[in-house]
């Protein structure tokens, strides 16, 4: 008899980093979900047997509304929250076609880095915005 507590059981997610005119996609969580109203990376979490790169496809389609074009891994990254373990995995990527609209998020901006401080994010996106910032990784 093996139970699995939502604690134990990773979540995967894909994330998207899109940077045009020197400005990052960024999307505002909904109200009700986990980390309601923070700022993130677009992107959303992995169903079982689906590829990384056709998740962040996915995700960006039903949350924005735009097609994409996933590029290189930048990395992948591990966080535990008191009730849930994610794995993150930040991808670059360009938009295809298609004008953002806020279909399954609360907002999207385009933001240069220097205003990043201005906006709160999850716990788990900190250590990759550290990386991303100090130029130990590259978008």
């Amino acid at each position: 008899m093996r139970q699995e507590k939502a604690a134990d059981t990773a979540i995967e997610v894909c994330a998207a980093v899109i940077v045009e005119d020197d400005r990052y996609l960024l999307t505002r969580r909904l109200a009700e979900s986990h980390c309601g109203l923070l700022w993130e990376f677009p992107g959303g979490k992995r169903k079982a047997g689906e590829r990384l790169e056709d998740c962040l496809v996915r995700e960006l389609r039903e949350e924005l509304g735009i097609e994409i074009v996933v590029g290189e891994l930048i990395t992948t990254l591990s966080h535990r929250y008191p009730d849930r373990m994610v794995i993150l995995h930040f991808f670059q990527a360009s938009r295809l076609r298609g004008e953002p609209q806020a279909l399954e998020c609360s907002e999207f901006r385009w933001v240069r880095q220097p205003d990043f401080a201005d906006l709160v994010f999850p716990e788990a996106d900190i250590a990759f915005l550290s990386l991303l910032f100090s130029g130990k990784i590259r978008s």
